[in-house]
């Protein structure tokens, strides 16, 4: 049977690979804890450390009694692998599809098949943007115009520094196409310089802010007003543990089909380094 000549370790690694140039929400998590756990319901523990208290002394009081030494408060935040994305689909005759066009249809194939699953894991993190712990930049959607987009962007900086985010520290600020078409207008328009950070298509610059652009923000579904997450790379932890994937013949088919799954969980895990951005358009 040709299927006994796909190559999953192949097809996985490739799929891996590709992956990380689809994310838009995933590739901004806190992502170190990864390669820890690879089975589903398994816990992986990010274990944070708070800043320690900092102390001015005189030059002459240096060899005086500083006090007892501090106790470093620790976090553990728990994250469960508890979400499974699952492909399964027909492919014709396996042999064939690899050769033909020199593998044009499999990679056609791999790359359809990566868009999907990095979909579906960056709407999971899109919608920590709706989680309880993350505050929101106003109880009721604010409309979004050319004349206050930039004002929205920068009261929300101002919150997140507020909460003792170095002015240093990386901010990113997932936001809907629409948004972003409004952004870039108001933006055009105060920057007389026309700089060279607006032409970076699907990501943008604004101060210290970079602005990435996704279809996959959360979406109220019943008035569509948008939760769009501003936050510093640690703010949200995400692990994708593994994937997964494998051909066979079915018994009632003359076809091959392959069938696979990608495992991973994610949480907030320091809800102070980020905000929702609460917004409507006309």
């Amino acid at each position: 049977m040709s299927y006994k000549n796909f190559i999953p370790e192949y097809w996985s690694e490739k799929i891996e690979t590709e992956l990380e140039r689809e994310y838009r929400f995933v590739q901004d998590c806190n992502r170190e804890f990864e390669g820890k756990a690879s089975e589903l319901g398994d816990v992986v523990h990010c274990i944070g450390i708070a800043r320690p208290s900092i102390k001015t002394i005189s030059r002459k009081d240096a060899l005086k009694d500083i006090g007892e030494a501090e106790e470093i408060e620790t976090t553990d935040s728990a994250v469960t692998l508890d979400r499974m994305s699952v492909m399964h689909y027909m492919i014709g005759d396996i042999d064939k599809a690899q050769s033909l066009n020199k593998g044009i249809m499999m990679n056609s194939l791999s790359k359809e098949t990566t868009e999907g699953l990095a979909n579906e894991e960056d709407k999971y993190v899109a919608e920590f943007a709706a989680h309880e712990s993350v505050i929101k930049t106003s109880k009721e959607p604010i409309l979004v115009t050319t004349d206050n987009v930039l004002d929205l962007i920068d009261d929300a900086v101002t919150r997140l520094y507020e909460n003792d985010v170095s002015d240093s520290t990386d901010i990113v600020l997932n936001v809907s196409p629409k948004f972003h078409q409004i952004f870039r207008k108001a933006y055009r328009e105060a920057d007389t310089n026309n700089s060279d950070i607006m032409k970076h298509g699907r990501v943008s610059m604004y101060g210290n802010v970079q602005i990435k652009m996704s279809n996959n923000v959360y979406r109220d579904k019943t008035t569509g007003a948008e939760l769009l997450p501003m936050r510093t790379k640690r703010a949200f932890a995400f692990v994708h543990a593994m994937t997964h994937t494998e051909a066979y013949r079915p018994q009632r088919s003359f076809a091959d089909a392959i069938k696979g799954f990608i495992l991973y969980g994610g949480k907030v895990v320091r809800p102070k380094e980020a905000i929702s951005l609460n917004v409507r358009f006309k």
